[in-house]
């Protein structure tokens, strides 16, 4: 039989006799039934007494358990009013029972048993508060409602927290309940009078299944965990209840929502309030500041409950003493706290499948969550022993030798061993959570072993925004003696610490980033070699510290995804959010995080400045395409579906050649196909050229808009048709002709490293091959060179260079040698994009000889080193002299020099030399054209 229990283990009765008659009492068992009858009766007095009650109904119920559950559960579904309390008792007697029978039998596993009796738990209350909501609406007690109402509670709905929430509810549990309304079903002048029927409701509901009668009792129910529950009633207005989270909502309280979950009454009303709910428990930044929370509210236990004391076996508290299950509850909650708003797959209820997921994501070492899954199952197999002999609220194993001896007999266990294996499970459990919550606190260097440092710079810190708040400074003080340490150890620590010190400065707040800094000490390496290198991502980091989540995220340092996956990626986190302000916020915070990661993995040495300047183009291409539909949707809600084929957009200039810096502005232009349509169809309708015009200024302000997370990038669109004269957008038939007809050589150069991007895909494939024709067609070789040596005489008169480490700007630089490669494309009718293709073009078609393009690619190579490595260090234009030592390494070891004045001396030589290869290839052409 599919449903016959599969007996693996049988309790030794502790009294023998007693055990004999209850099993003689059933004579229809036979074999291993009447022992594990006997076993039961002989050590419980509470299941004797079950027994005895429910003798014929249980020797069938054993023959297919689960079937019997199931006819309890109907039974209870069709109790008629006046019968509630006397058949829900007799329903739980039942459910007890044939619970704790299939347990001690080893046939059903700890999961069947809790999710037995966590069901059983959420329909009575389910059937409880129905009846209560149904008796008020025939009385006329909430106002609006009819009798139908009644199937969904009339909007009461009843939130399982706790054990209850995670379907881990144990023989003597009370059922810890939130009791909530939706107060829109009714109308606002009705509001208290239904207020007032939901309380008596609720209240009533918790009569029904607590109230001790002849038949027994339910279930214990307790509401305290509801907000500020000395002053508010038992059933609050769900309105109510989200104000409070929002604005007094406290770390346990988030700790608590891990397990909620609706369970009776209106369910679908009880979904919506959690997802409200979501910002308040899953916060977007890693939350180590919960750890901190997490050890007071243990320590606050520990002392409330006298659970504080050392591990001794007799008369331990199996839930909240050391090494018990609330510790690993604690342990596996607050680690879900800190990383389970960034990662959904850490949301779960359930405190084994937490410590799977947990371990799964990398959070926890296998072995240490493999070992809490084992003592937590074990520990909660001895709370449930323990609870079986008296059905008392209780958690303690007994200090009697005869109380040791029954929950040994239940476990079919030697007493001594059983305190053995106890006492082994609960040192274990207390060794490897207490130093995630209290960490013995390691040799630290001592400030006055350190380096003298400015102690100027260092008293001025208690005074910056960050280290003003009480719990912020102690954070901090903890630190600071490591922080210190390190700051000693750079090659220039004064200059260090100048540094670090404008760092603190910019932050905004402090407890966060210092509670993370304290949990992971070796982020505080990575600070230091940021601030003594970077200017730029130094200030960067002290506006938008949360990007620190990301190192300690578990794929840091994994080889780069890609644009697919990191476009796919981003689109999974946009579809989670629902509103559009949301997705932009969450474009932001994402876009940064991987910002950040290449700027550390460049200063690092992990990557060069070319692979650098891909992975930027990749993460630049990724947010476009992932934003583009979003903005594209929010637009249409007000004027409609884009008219025609919709919009695509091209990048240009280094986009469109797939290399950009940490700095770089986004050179972009926005084509549209209209096709025959003259208006879209909206609540709002606009005129085609109107409607895309917008609809690019929608995408401009999505990626450029300063708003709670920043920008993403500014945006450029100087490059399209007429430049800052022309339209935002463009029609693909304006485009064509003006690129045909009107453009200068200048925009040819230019398109050689135009690529579309992002859009409707007919229109992108047509964009390719429009410009691998136009790039193609023959033009005279003494128009293109002519403008090409106008268009160097314009840029040089308009724009000197800054500097020796302005590498992109002047003769023989970044830009003249981009000039000359766009030149050589065009001139041989390529579509290559890089610079290194077009000066093989030029190379091919008799232009430059191969030694002066190889020189020109070498220096160009060099010049983009020194170009992303100085846009990482200072956001803008270098001075020498704020170079600092940790800039100076960097700098020189990113262009592969051993020192900067080495590196300068390459630098001035490349400048020189490839000004004078451009002039004369340019020179010599300008010969060459004129008459004879």
């Amino acid at each position: 039989m599919k449903d016959q229990l599969n007996i693996t283990r049988l309790p030794r009765p502790y009294d023998a006799e007693l055990g004999r008659e209850a099993s003689d009492a059933i004579p229809d068992l036979d074999g291993d039934l009447r022992s594990l009858v006997a076993g039961a009766a002989g050590s419980s007095p509470y299941l004797k007494e079950l027994l005895a009650k429910e003798c014929p109904w249980v020797a069938e119920a054993l023959l297919a358990p689960k079937a019997a559950l199931n006819g309890v559960f109907s039974d209870c579904r069709n109790l008629a009013p006046d019968q509630l309390k006397p058949g829900l008792r007799q329903a739980k007697r039942r459910v007890a029972l044939l619970t704790a029978l299939c347990d001690l039998s080893g046939g059903w596993s700890l999961e069947d048993v809790t999710a037995a009796l966590t069901d059983f738990g959420a329909l009575a209350a389910d059937v409880a508060i129905k009846a209560e909501i149904a008796t008020l609406i025939r009385r006329g007690k909430l106002p609006g409602l009819v009798d139908a109402d009644a199937e969904t509670a009339g909007g009461l709905t009843i939130l399982a927290m706790g054990k209850m929430g995670a379907h881990e509810l144990n023989y003597s549990s009370d059922i810890d309940m939130i009791c909530l309304f939706d107060e829109t079903r009714f109308d606002p002048s009705d509001f208290f009078e239904a207020r007032q029927g939901m309380v008596r409701a609720t209240r009533n509901m918790c009569a029904t299944l607590s109230d001790r009668t002849e038949d027994g009792y339910v279930f214990r129910t307790d509401l305290r965990l509801r907000p500020d529950p000395a002053v508010t009633p038992v059933c609050l207005a769900m309105e109510a209840a989200e104000r409070y989270y929002e604005s007094l909502g406290r770390t346990w309280e988030r700790a608590a929502f891990i397990k909620a979950r609706p369970c009776a009454g209106d369910l679908d009303a009880g979904g919506r309030f959690l997802k409200t709910l979501r910002p308040f428990v899953w916060r977007r930044h890693l939350d180590f500041a919960a750890i901190q929370d997490a050890h007071d509210m243990r320590l606050r236990i520990r002392e409330n409950k006298g659970t504080g004391g050392p591990i001794t076996v007799p008369g331990h508290d199996m839930k909240l003493g050391r090494g018990g299950i609330r510790e690993i509850e604690f342990f596996t909650q607050t680690r879900q706290l800190i990383a389970g708003g960034r990662d959904e797959s850490l949301r779960l209820r359930g405190t084994v499948e937490g410590l799977q997921a947990l371990a799964a994501r990398n959070w926890l070492p296998d072995e240490v969550a493999t070992k809490l899954q084992d003592h937590y199952r074990a520990h909660r197999e001895v709370e449930h022993r323990i609870q079986m002999v008296h059905d008392a609220q209780t958690h303690k194993m007994p200090n009697s030798a005869e109380g040791i001896a029954r929950v040994a007999c239940l476990m079919d266990q030697d007493p001594a061993e059983l305190q053995a294996q106890i006492r082994s499970r609960l040192v274990d459990v207390h060794e490897m959570t207490e130093g995630f919550f209290a960490p013995d606190a390691s040799p630290r260097s001592k400030q006055e072993d350190l380096p003298e440092l400015d102690q100027a710079v260092i008293g001025r810190w208690p005074t910056y925004p960050a280290l003003r708040s009480p719990r912020g400074a102690r954070i901090f003080e903890r630190l600071k003696p490591e922080l210190l340490a390190r700051l000693a150890r750079t090659a220039k620590p004064a200059e260090a610490l100048q540094a670090l010190d404008g760092f603190l400065a910019g932050l905004p707040a402090g407890v966060q980033l210092f509670s993370l800094f304290e949990s992971n000490t070796q982020l505080l390496e990575l600070l230091v070699d940021i601030v003594g290198t970077s200017h730029a991502l130094a200030t960067f980091l002290s506006r938008n510290s949360g990007v620190f989540d990301a190192v300690i995220g578990g794929s840091f340092f994994e080889p780069w995804p890609g644009k697919g996956r990191l476009q796919e990626q981003l689109e999974r986190l946009l579809a989670q959010e629902e509103d559009y302000e949301g997705q932009l916020d969450t474009a932001r915070r994402w876009c940064k995080e991987w910002h950040f990661r290449i700027g550390v993995h460049h200063l690092r040495g992990l990557i060069d400045g070319r692979t650098a300047g891909a992975q930027y183009a990749d993460l630049a291409e990724a947010v476009i395409s992932a934003l583009l539909p979003r903005v594209v949707a929010q637009f249409s809600v007000k004027h409609g579906a884009p008219p025609g084929s919709g919009p695509a957009v091209v990048a240009m200039g280094s986009l469109g050649a797939g290399q950009i810096h940490a700095q770089s502005d986004l050179d972009i232009i926005v084509l549209y196909e209209p096709g025959e349509a003259e208006m879209s169809e909206g609540r709002r309708p606009l005129a085609t050229r109107t409607y895309y015009s917008r609809l690019t200024q929608a995408l401009i302000t999505a990626l450029s808009a300063p708003m709670s997370q920043g920008r993403l990038y500014e945006v450029d669109m100087r490059l399209r048709p007429s430049g800052n004269k022309g339209p935002v957008a463009t029609s693909w038939a304006s485009f064509t002709q003006y690129q045909q007809n009107e453009a200068w050589v200048w925009e040819h150069l230019a398109l050689t490293r135009a690529r579309i991007l992002a859009g409707a895909p007919d229109l992108m494939r047509e964009f390719e091959l429009f410009r691998r024709e136009l790039i193609k067609q023959s033009r005279p070789r003494e128009q293109i060179l002519g403008e090409v040596a106008e268009m160097r005489e314009k840029l040089a008169a308009a724009k000197s260079p800054f500097g020796i480490w302005d590498a992109k700007t002047g003769a023989g630089r970044m830009m003249d040698i981009e000039l000359i490669s766009q030149a050589g494309a065009l001139l041989a009718g390529a579509s290559t994009r890089s610079v290194q293709e077009g000066l093989d073009k030029a190379v091919a078609c008799g232009w430059m000889n191969d030694a002066d393009a190889g020189y020109l690619q070498e220096s160009y190579a060099l010049y983009w080193s020194v170009q992303s490595a100085v846009r990482l260090i200072t956001g803008s234009n270098l001075e020498e002299q704020e170079l600092g030592e940790g800039g100076a390494v960097f700098l020189s070891r990113s262009a592969g020099f051993e020192t900067v004045p080495a590196l300068q001396e390459a630098l001035e030589q490349a400048y020189e030399r490839c000004a004078e290869i451009i002039a004369a290839i340019l020179e010599e052409e300008t010969e060459d054209a004129q008459p004879e």
